[in-house]
């Protein structure tokens, strides 16, 4: 199933994106919901909490009385500790359970106030943040919510920065406007991203671009932080460890829209280890590849021995944002010329603009060509200018240790 992160800060409008992702077939997850029912009058939960803070919590009818208890629970680091160690058990608990009881194709949305707070954002495999401007925001709290300004503010200020949630926002949902602007939005990006994004991951596709070069996006670092610190999560202790490598990790370079990252592993077996569990989080692999272009090097000088050029190649099947996953052995002369070469590029100006003079040849011999014919003869023009710089770029790395 796709998971999807859902936050935003307090008055965005989340509620509302969140209907119309229900409304559109998600299965919600509402992380406030399942906090307040796991201490529910009759619960574990809530007795555990009555046994460690006392009868004090509670209301007149048995409920949890929640300002009560935040202001025991609040009071010291230790409190809130003992707080957290009954609680977060059991969200994570039955969260899972209904994360278990969604169905195999389901598209997942969790509803995370405090996502980013938290670190969470590296679990899910898309980030969906509403955002308002903070005025905004105010109003409706204010307005609609019967909130003071004053607390309303206070609140608004112990979140997350705008600039935070930008971060790892892989979909930014501007609902400044009315309700049925930013629910137009929530339906586009269903139909055109999410529902094909949950298809591609269960038919193992991986998402393409067309062979032509765009100007250098600003955005491209940003969203290979993203799919890196995914990586992390799933790769674990088998990175050793995990880079944005090729065109779109250069500075002002116009390339193809593809995210390249390298996974640097150990050998291949740890690479294939990861198969699996890099296609259930959204990164099938592409089993037709096993090596990279060999070039000579010591110890082979024909540039024929394929097991020492030997990789695995994944790729992300999120439609919106293409990217390959390279997973190649540590110190390999593919991982290594990956890193070179990129730095290479970043400080070597000429070296960018014959690069760029070859992408633009490349991008011609291609243009009116689609597929697999279209890859074929766009790599056909670059390969050899990857042979002839090799030894260059080789060198020109040895001397900077």
């Amino acid at each position: 199933m796709l998971r999807i992160g859902l936050t935003g800060g307090m008055g965005a409008g989340k509620s509302t994106v969140a209907r119309t992702l229900v409304e559109c077939g998600a299965v919600l997850i509402d992380s406030d919901a399942i906090a307040r029912e796991v201490v529910a009058p009759g619960t574990p939960g809530l007795a555990a909490l009555v046994e460690a803070f006392g009868t004090g919590i509670l209301a007149a009818d048995g409920s949890l009385d929640r300002p009560a208890l935040a202001a025991v629970a609040f009071a010291d680091d230790e409190s809130r500790g003992t707080l957290n160690a009954i609680t977060h058990p059991l969200v994570g608990a039955r969260t899972a359970e209904l994360i278990g009881a969604a169905p195999a194709d389901a598209i997942v949305v969790q509803d995370i106030p405090l996502l980013v707070e938290n670190g969470l954002a590296p679990l899910m495999q898309l980030v969906l943040v509403v955002g308002a401007e903070v005025e905004t925001r105010l109003r409706r709290l204010v307005e609609q919510r019967g909130v003071a300004e004053a607390d309303a503010r206070t609140r608004i200020a112990a979140q997350a920065t705008d600039e935070q949630r930008h971060a790892v926002a892989d979909v930014w949902l501007d609902n400044n406007g009315a309700p049925e602007v930013v629910e137009a939005q929530v339906r586009a990006l269903w139909d055109e991203r999410l529902v094909p994004f949950e298809r591609n991951q269960r038919e193992g596709v991986r998402a393409r671009a067309d062979y032509r070069l765009m100007p250098a996006d600003p955005e491209w670092g940003a969203q290979a932080r993203r799919i890196i610190a995914r990586l992390h999560l799933v790769c674990g202790a088998s990175a050793v460890r995990i880079d944005h490598v090729g065109s779109t990790a250069v500075h002002g370079l116009p390339a193809k829209d593809v995210i390249d990252i390298q996974v640097t592993v150990a050998d291949m077996t740890a690479a294939e280890s990861l198969a699996d569990a890099l296609a259930g989080a959204g990164f099938p692999l592409a089993p037709q590849v096993t090596h990279d272009n060999p070039k000579p090097t010591p110890g082979d000088p024909d540039g024929t021995d394929l097991a020492r050029w030997g990789k695995r190649l994944h790729g992300n099947a999120d439609p919106a944002r293409p990217a390959n996953i390279h997973l190649r052995v540590q110190d390999s002369p593919g991982q290594r010329f990956a890193l070179d070469l990129r730095d290479w590029l970043r400080a070597e100006e000429d070296a960018r603009e014959a690069y760029l003079a070859v992408k633009l040849e490349a991008e011609q011999a291609a243009a009116d060509k689609t597929g697999a014919a279209a890859g074929e003869v766009y790599y056909a023009v670059k390969e050899p200018w990857f042979d002839a710089v090799y030894p260059v770029v080789t060198e020109w790395a040895r001397a900077r240790v």
